[in-house]
């Protein structure tokens, strides 16, 4: 008779009634997570408290490790250890006061039986608020049922009262009164049958999306399955950020020169040093320049709409930063690249549009908004942002709750006041990019905007789209949102139109989203009908946030 050895089970140790389990998912990046650590080990003592508070005892499920200096998980592996031990059926909390990789926790959770709740405080500074976005959109993504709450004081009577209620029934609904599905809109003829007659085309002729390796910092919700996409009509050329290196070292110093010396023609600055480690130096942008002729002529060879780069890992080990790069290839003046032997300017005149990060979403949706606007005559120069944090304005300047969207640098000069004028670049932080690299900073421009996002819901696309307004705030405001977030990086200023902040972090599915201008109100309004529209015929449920304007209804 055969026998076997059994594996040995995991001991799976039970909660007391009144006890909730805490999980901190963080970077991939040891030095990003020690110099982060502070912040979220303050977060986590004031949400304990709160949990006291309502008769409850957190029990971290991780420990503090001495020996990184941090007390995060900090890869897949780790999370999955972490997991295996809990009680699958206990209350869990994820608790983030960082920028974090869903991928850590995403397996315990996605198998965790018991009530999840996922918090962040109300602060720009690493941030928390936009790892939790990206862990929410990814488990949406996932098909996890999950909860969410988020404060700037975790003694606020509101944000407790809402905490005890998750406890107690271990679900939290938030009202999204502010949501209305496109079917319950009636949609302007002309701008309908224009976002039609554009699915129909891309279904039809076809697009590609270059990937340079998928799956940046864990983004799960970034990736959108191959059917789902191409029923769109979009396909993925899956590209490798090692030919990405290996074209960019090719590139003559001459032609990289070229690219710099446009740059400042063109009247952009840059804060340059001596010192690599710390300081942006001119080999450092020189390089950059040499990756953005490469990147162009790549998209060339595949026939590629639009790319996207990752970069947080991999190439910045062997590159500067691609911000730089990033926010050239989503502008139509930028340095010409041509084709090597014939001297032929490639995509010439127009964007090579670029979704930061890889993500796939906001590729698919820059390429459609792309395909819109140059259909309409309105700007095509768009771009992903973070979600990054809000605030009131503390100049006086408006009484209107002012958004942060900011994104590493790949914002293009068409955003900014003043344009390339009033772009600068500066050193990426140490603790992210080794190896530097320029950022494209610069201050968006006052305009009226849409703003969109493309997620994944119950095995479908869905889009959410909004209108709003960037408003210009004095320096020292600006300076003041850049100090509570990332200076170096580039700043819009916006207004959503009819959306609370608590109903946008209500439903938003993602870190980022995606904004373009337009040349009024009335043509954004239209812009948006058309890129709905255009949605709604590849199949998406989509559905209309806010008003067009305060006050304006779209019923």
């Amino acid at each position: 008779m055969s026998t076997y050895q059994m594996p040995e089970a995991t001991k799976q140790a039970k909660l007391k009634a009144r006890q909730v389990h805490l999980v901190a998912s963080g970077d991939l990046r040891e030095s990003a997570n020690r110099v982060c650590w502070s912040a979220q080990e303050q977060m986590e003592a004031a949400l304990g408290k709160a949990v006291e508070a309502c008769g409850f005892q957190v029990v971290r499920a991780h420990p503090f490790k001495p020996d990184v200096g941090h007390g995060f998980i900090s890869s897949q592996k780790e999370g999955m250890r972490v997991f295996a031990p809990l009680d699958p059926t206990a209350r869990l909390i994820v608790a983030e006061a960082v920028w974090q990789y869903s991928h850590h926790v995403l397996a315990g959770l996605s198998s965790h039986r018991g009530p999840i709740l996922t918090v962040a405080n109300w602060s720009g500074q690493w941030p928390g608020l936009v790892g939790m976005l990206n862990l929410n959109g990814s488990l949406t993504k996932a098909g996890v049922k999950y909860s969410t709450l988020w404060t700037e004081d975790f003694a606020d009577p509101d944000f407790v009262a809402k905490l005890r209620k998750w406890l107690k029934d271990g679900e939290l609904k938030h009202p999204l009164k502010h949501v209305t599905p496109l079917k319950n809109v009636k949609v302007p003829s002309k701008e309908r049958k224009l976002g039609e007659a554009l699915a129909a085309q891309l279904q039809r002729e076809k697009a590609i999306l270059g990937v340079f390796d998928e799956g940046c910092m864990g983004m799960f919700n970034a990736m959108i399955p191959d059917d789902l996409l191409h029923a769109t009509g979009v396909f993925k050329e899956r590209l490798s950020q090692s030919a990405l290196h290996a074209a960019t070292l090719q590139v003559a110093d001459g032609e990289a020169r070229d690219v710099y010396e446009w740059l400042l023609r063109a009247g952009m600055m840059f804060r340059l040093g001596s010192h690599g480690e710390t300081e942006l130096t001119q080999a450092q942008v020189l390089l950059q320049c040499k990756m953005y002729i490469a990147a162009v002529r790549i998209a060339h060879e595949f026939g590629c709409n639009a790319i996207g780069i990752q970069y947080q890992q991999g190439l910045k080990d062997c590159l500067p930063a691609s911000d730089l790069v990033e926010g050239m290839l989503n502008n139509s003046d930028r340095p010409p690249v041509q084709m090597p032997g014939n001297g032929r300017v490639l995509y010439e005149n127009r964007p090579l549009p670029h979704f930061n990060e890889v993500d796939e979403c906001a590729g698919l949706d820059g390429l459609m908004t792309y395909w819109v606007h140059r259909a309409m005559g309105q700007p095509v120069e768009n771009t992903l942002h973070d979600l990054r944090w809000g605030d009131v304005d503390r100049s006086g300047t408006t009484d209107e709750y002012v958004w942060v969207f900011e994104i590493s640098g790949a914002a293009p000069p068409a955003h900014f006041i003043s344009g390339w004028r009033g772009a600068v670049g500066e050193r990426q932080p140490p603790m992210y990019f080794r190896l530097g690299g320029s950022t494209l900073k610069g201050v968006s421009k006052p305009g009226e905007i849409v703003w969109s996002r493309i997620y994944i819901e119950k095995d479908g696309l869905n889009m959410d789209l909004g209108r709003a307004k960037v408003v210009e705030l004095p320096e020292s405001e600006t300076q003041r949102r850049w100090n509570a977030t990332t200076p170096q990086w580039p700043i819009m200023h916006a207004v959503l139109y009819g959306i609370t902040r608590d109903q946008m972090m209500a439903r938003h599915k993602a870190n980022h989203i995606q904004v373009v201008y337009a040349t009024d109100a009335d043509a954004a309004d239209r812009a948006m009908f058309a890129k709905a529209s255009m949605a709604n015929a590849m199949g998406m449920r989509v559905c209309l946030c806010g008003e067009r304007r305060h006050g304006r209804k779209w019923r």
